[in-house]
């Protein structure tokens, strides 16, 4: 695959593990300095000494909206301007309405959205300056195709969809292009609340992806002349039909 990134720089949010810790280690291979941002001190910290001298580790705790708003200036002490702003964190909650935790849903949906929309508004000013910039996010099959079995996952992936078009064509005139890639089941953390037997099901059958296959389709999307933007890039296992 083409996609050289050197000289780019990059942040990443929930880069300790899953989809973002690949796309992290796929824009160091192909020459890009990294800031990887999760709340996860000493995972960071180990992941960066085996990534190399182009990961740097940057601790924040996503649902302090606080540090949020601030992280820019560190990650510019870190890498320098900012390039590239992977908004990646979220959590999932499935299940169904009636019988769900509230509790557990304010806590995804700040996450999903709030930290998210949050992160966008700290990387634009800077990106909006210097006339040039990508932000992408992992949304999900999900924030265009209703899924019955995670209903407020879902609305929180169409929250995310809506902010990130309107807010593109916003941005457009500066430079800046922003895009979702879409997975549908990625072997990830995020499915640890998935039913045991859906999961095995899914393993058997061949209808979950890796988190490399995403982070291909991030550099795919990322190494597009600038005058293309990839909005929304779908990507799902074969095996899935929706």
């Amino acid at each position: 695959m083409s996609g050289n990134m050197t000289g780019k720089t990059a942040a990443i949010t929930g880069a300790a593990s899953g989809i973002g810790l690949e796309c992290a280690r796929i824009l160091i291979e192909q020459g890009a300095k990294v800031v990887l941002i999760d709340r996860a001190e000493d995972r960071l910290n180990a992941l960066c000494a085996e990534l190399g001298n182009n990961a740097f580790a940057l601790v924040i705790d996503l649902l302090d909206g606080a540090s949020v708003s601030a992280m820019m200036p560190k990650i510019e002490d870190l890498v320098g301007p900012l390039d590239i702003l992977h908004v990646n964190a979220g959590a999932y909650v499935g299940g169904p309405a009636a019988t769900g935790d509230p509790n557990d849903w304010d806590r995804m949906l700040n996450l999903n959205i709030n930290a998210a929309f949050r992160s966008v508004q700290a990387a634009l000013p800077a990106m909006i300056a210097r006339k040039t910039g990508d932000i992408i996010f992992t949304s999900s099959v999900a924030g265009v195709v209703p899924v019955v079995w995670e209903p407020v996952y879902t609305a929180s992936k169409f929250a995310v969809q809506a902010f990130l078009h309107a807010t593109r064509r916003q941005v457009s005139e500066h430079g800046i292009r922003m895009g979702a890639v879409l997975p549908g089941p990625v072997v990830t953390a995020l499915l640890d609340d998935w039913p045991r037997e859906k999961m095995e099901e899914a393993l058997a059958n061949g209808s979950l992806m890796q988190p490399r296959e995403v982070a291909e389709a991030v550099l795919f999307m990322l190494t597009r002349p600038r005058n293309v933007v990839i909005r929304d890039m779908v990507i799902l296992p074969n095996s899935v039909d929706l």
